[in-house]
């Protein structure tokens, strides 16, 4: 039985070494003493920009102050290839006539138009 003791009395002393080894590891430990932290720096807070005004609504197509009654210009009767070609005098004085009162209808026209547009 010696041997059982020795087996018990090892088996005591590894056990209460391992005791106080843990018990070592349970000290109270000094603290470290802790470097103080700086400030945080502090937030600015950026507004944010208004958004841009929206753009301009295109300006309105003109509105045309011509009527659309009103006819393109008539072919003049008295051109210079007509008066050439005219026989006599007389012809080339009726082509005149003709196309004076031509010119003269159409400038009233285009009066009473521009009349209307200002």
């Amino acid at each position: 039985m010696s041997g059982m003791r020795r087996a018990a009395a090892v088996l005591t002393a590894a056990s209460a070494a391992l005791v106080l080894a843990g018990c070592q590891t349970l000290r109270p430990v000094k603290p470290t003493p802790v470097a103080p932290q700086p400030a945080p720096a502090p937030v600015i807070v950026v507004p944010k920009p208004p958004p841009p005004p929206p753009p301009p609504p295109p300006p309105a197509a003109p509105k045309s102050c011509v009527p659309k009654g009103l006819s393109a210009a008539p072919r003049y009767p008295d051109s210079d290839a007509a008066l050439r070609a005219a026989p006599g005098a007389a012809d080339r004085y009726q082509l005149l006539a003709a196309g004076r009162i031509l010119r003269q209808e159409r400038l009233d026209d285009l009066e009473r138009v521009i009349t209307a547009c200002r």
